[in-house]
C-alpha cells in the first residue's frame, strides 16, 4: 500500500517537473519532447505496474453513478479478459492504428508514401504482439511524434490519443504521460472521455448499443460490440451480486 502510495507521488513529482516547463500546447510541443516522453515515463516506473483495485473501481463508479460491473465489461472488451493496461512497465498497452495514422499525418502535411522503404515497419501488421506494436509506433514518432500519437489507441480502455482534450489532458504530451503512469490513471482519463463525450448516461442506462456507438465508432455493430458488452455487464453483475449474498449469508 505505502509503495503504490510512494510511486502515484513520484510520478505526480515527475509531472509537474516535466511540463512546468512547457505551458504551450502540444501543437507547439518539439518533436524531441514528444519522442522521449514514452522514455522518461518509462524510467519513472520502470520495474512496477501500479493495477486497478476493486476499490478504484467502486470510487470512480460511484463518482461518475454507474455499475462497478458497467465499467468492468468496457474493460474487458477494450483490453481483454486479463484487464491490463500496461504491456510492461512504463509501456501502456497501445494499438498503434495505421488508417488513424495515416489520416492524422495528412492533417499535419505529412507525405508518407515517401517513408514507405525507410519506414517500412510502420506499414507492417503488429497483431497480437504489443512489442512489434511499439516498433511501428517509435518508427512513426520518427515521422510525426503528434500524428504518430493521435492515431494510437491507448491504455485498458483503448482510447485514442486525438481524443487527449476529451480525457482532460493539457496536450498530447500530458496524455501520454498520464496514459503511461498507472492503471488508475487510465481509469480516470476514461472517466473524463465518458463525460464530454456524452457517454455518461448510456453506460448508466446500460444502453450498450447507444454506448458502443459512441465509443467504438460506426462500425460497433460489425464487431458486435454492444452484444458483447452486454454479455459481460451481465456476467460481472451477476458476479457481484452473488458476492454479495455470500458475504450477507456466508452459511448460504
Amino acid at each position: 500500500m505505502y509503495r503504490r502510495f510512494a510511486l502515484l507521488m513520484l510520478a505526480a513529482l515527475f509531472s509537474a517537473v516535466l511540463f512546468s516547463k512547457n505551458e504551450e500546447s502540444s501543437l507547439n510541443s518539439s518533436p524531441d519532447n514528444l519522442s522521449q516522453v514514452l522514455a522518461e515515463c518509462e524510467n519513472l516506473l520502470s520495474d512496477t505496474i501500479i493495477k486497478l483495485t476493486e476499490e478504484d473501481f467502486e470510487e470512480v463508479a460511484q463518482r461518475l453513478g454507474v455499475e462497478v460491473a458497467a465499467i468492468k465489461a468496457v474493460v474487458e472488451i477494450e483490453a481483454g479478459h486479463s484487464h491490463e493496461g500496461f504491456a510492461s512497465p512504463g509501456k501502456p498497452l497501445i494499438n498503434f492504428d495505421l488508417t488513424m495514422f495515416r489520416r492524422f499525418a495528412t492533417r499535419r502535411g505529412v507525405n508518407l508514401s515517401k517513408y514507405s522503404k525507410s519506414h517500412s515497419v510502420v506499414f507492417t501488421s503488429s497483431r497480437g504482439s504489443q512489442t512489434r506494436a511499439y516498433r511501428r509506433l517509435d518508427a512513426a514518432m520518427s515521422i510525426n511524434p503528434h500524428a504518430a500519437i493521435e492515431g494510437t489507441f491507448w491504455g485498458m480502455f483503448q482510447i485514442g490519443g486525438f481524443n487527449w482534450k476529451k480525457c482532460g489532458a493539457k496536450n498530447l504530451d500530458d496524455f501520454v504521460e498520464r496514459m503511461s503512469t498507472s492503471e488508475r490513471e487510465q481509469l480516470e482519463m476514461f472517466a473524463e472521455f465518458i463525460v464530454n463525450s456524452n457517454l455518461l448516461k448510456p453506460l448508466q442506462d446500460k444502453n450498450w448499443t447507444t454506448f458502443a456507438r459512441g465509443y467504438n465508432g460506426p462500425g460497433y455493430a460489425r464487431r458486435n460490440y454492444h452484444t458483447r458488452m452486454a454479455k459481460a455487464y451481465n456476467r460481472y453483475s451477476q458476479a457481484a451480486s452473488a458476492a454479495e449474498k455470500a458475504e450477507e449469508d456466508p452459511k448460504a
